[in-house]
């Protein structure tokens, strides 16, 4: 089938185009140069068109993310999606969406692509399996490293040769996409009962620091030459003062030069959710945000990439991998809390938040996420998230994009709905910057396309791109931006139209095509065999000696994954 878009305003920063009316041509689900006479027609006229969003750091699928939708049935009640006559699965959820209506929500929002950020490798399977049950999107996971006791045990013997072999493993065996750090060396501790904090404070009994580890799968990675960087959860989240152990982190990988063997990605540090890393003060009595030191550090420094992990003000689910942080929250805000531990791999904790526009706390933390976003001098260096759901929902996204282009709509927020924190602790209220499309276009496709190593098909509309295309009903030309924020929200929350891969899948706002499926995205890295084999035959040991499992019956098999797509590793 061939579709041609006419008389769109079109936003795609990776080719340099601004709001220029142009046509896209589209054929065998790729974007091409022209087609024939016969190609549908589709009228973009007075709308903006815009590759499909990208999201790189969300949590959709997984064991955590079940037992949010498991213990938190008031959260269900908040959000529901009927059955329909074309196919639609039922759904319920406001922050943590059953599977089906994960995949609606986001293409409903022109999104296109989400990747799982945090996969305990032992549950790999399961993560695959709500992957199957989600419509729509293409997808990825992140296997968590930053607490395995294999990488722990190697990179205190300094041995990366050997920690990529098992890295290498490791995301073949789970089917994953790179490499993730949460809290290096804390959830290790937190099955001791403690933490660490800092950067230098060593684990228990594998006496290897969070520095060692930041630094050594940074070079493991790079080695690997994966597509993306490694994805860091720094230490000490949430906690008044972390952003000198933010800068401190940001720092390690610095001097490592960027060799993905695939895409365009020219950084060796993916920093998440940042937002909640630059904190100021000794307490919560005397915080302040410390966004200003933070972004400074990010201006002057080209090997990093971020996303901000926005407050949305809302009730919501935080989950992790960052156990110890998770008790925190619990004995902060006294709500119910779930803990558990992954065997030798990691751990998680789930806890309801509810981030008040009136708490101190809550109002302090939505500003120094709008710092980040408007100190940031390049938006090619920031990723729209709120981590959903920790943050807030993914669902809140157009209502961010809204904050980001209207300084009006962040002043009457400050003005009517939020504590005097967000004015007393933070700078937001002297900071006038708003974001164009094009810099929407950017936080929420082409850099987050770009980090990933996925820029060649994601994240643009050149020729040869995928035809993830969204539709906006938003005319720049007669709509003033800056003053009419809810129509910028409410065209981003309900896109006109949504072709996946060419095809229609939303249609003014509603899903319409339940049967699309997206491709699983991984990495299927070779290392040398000699080195790869003895490095197995550690694993296996250990498997007979610590793991609940059997070796043989670990991995995740190609029958899991819908719609395979490997990227290819190189030998080394």
């Amino acid at each position: 089938m061939e579709k041609i878009i006419k008389n769109g305003m079109v936003y795609d920063p990776l080719n340099n185009i601004d709001g220029e009316k142009k046509d896209i041509c589209i054929k065998d689900g790729k974007i091409v140069d022209s087609v024939s006479d016969d190609a549908e027609v589709i009228d973009a006229s007075g709308k903006i068109v815009m590759p499909g969003g990208v999201d790189p750091h969300t949590h959709i699928a997984g064991a955590k993310v079940n037992v949010g939708r498991m213990y938190r049935p008031e959260d269900s009640k908040k959000d529901v999606e009927a059955c329909g006559a074309d196919g639609k699965r039922c759904g319920s959820g406001f922050s943590v969406p059953s599977t089906f209506m994960t995949g609606y929500r986001y293409a409903q929002m022109g999104y296109t692509t989400a990747m799982e950020a945090a996969m305990p490798p032992l549950l790999a399977r399961h993560t695959h399996e709500e992957f199957h049950d989600t419509p729509i999107l293409d997808h990825a996971a992140f296997p968590l490293f930053g607490n395995n006791w294999f990488v722990m045990e190697y990179l205190k013997d300094k041995d990366i040769d050997s920690c990529a072999a098992y890295a290498s493993w490791l995301l073949k065996a789970t089917k994953g996409y790179t490499i993730k750090i949460v809290n290096p060396g804390g959830t290790e501790a937190w099955g001791w009962g403690g933490n660490v904090h800092g950067i230098n404070d060593p684990t228990p009994y594998f006496d290897v620091t969070p520095a060692e580890i930041i630094k050594g799968l940074a070079e493991v990675n790079e080695k690997l030459q994966l597509p993306h960087s490694i994805h860091l959860h720094c230490n000490d989240l949430g906690h008044p003062g972390n952003y000198e152990t933010t800068l401190a982190s940001f720092d390690l990988p610095k001097g490592i030069k960027a060799n993905p063997a695939t895409g365009a990605r020219d950084t060796v540090l993916y920093a998440t959710h940042v937002q909640f890393h630059s904190y100021g003060g000794n307490s919560w009595r005397d915080v302040v945000s410390a966004a200003t030191e933070v972004t400074d550090y990010i201006n002057k420094n080209d090997h990093i990439v971020f996303d901000v992990g926005q407050v949305t003000l809302d009730e919501t689910t935080t989950m992790t991998a960052d156990g110890p942080f998770e008790f925190d929250l619990h004995t902060l805000n006294g709500l119910k809390w779930a803990n558990c531990d992954v065997e030798m791999e990691t751990g998680s904790g789930v806890v309801p938040c509810i981030y008040a526009a009136k708490a101190p706390v809550s109002a302090m933390q939505w500003a120094v996420g709008m710092e980040l976003f408007l100190l940031t001098k390049d938006a090619g260096k920031v990723c729209l998230t709120t981590d959903s759901p920790n943050a807030g929902p993914f669902t809140r996204y157009p209502r961010v994009i809204a904050w980001l282009m209207s300084n009006q709509y962040r002043n009457d927020m400050l003005d009517e709905k939020l504590h005097s924190w967000a004015h007393r602790k933070t700078s937001i209220a002297a900071i006038d910057r708003e974001y164009s499309l094009s810099e929407i276009a950017q936080i929420t496709r082409s850099t987050p396309a770009k980090v990933l190593g996925l820029s060649d098909t994601k994240g643009h509309l050149g020729v040869g791109a995928d035809a993830d295309i969204s539709i906006y009903d938003l005319n720049p030309e007669t709509t003033d931006l800056t003053k009419d924020y809810m129509a910028i929200e409410a065209a981003f929350e309900k896109a006109s139209l949504v072709l996946k891969d060419g095809e229609t899948a939303v249609m003014d706002g509603n899903v319409v095509n339940t049967a699309l499926r997206g491709r699983t995205y991984w990495v299927n890295t070779q290392v040398e065999k000699s080195l790869y084999d003895e490095v197995l035959a550690d694993v296996e040991m250990k498997f007979k000696k610590y793991y609940s499992v059997n070796f043989q019956n670990y991995p995740v098999q190609e029958e899991y994954i819908n719609k395979s797509a490997p990227i290819k590793g190189v030998m080394l």
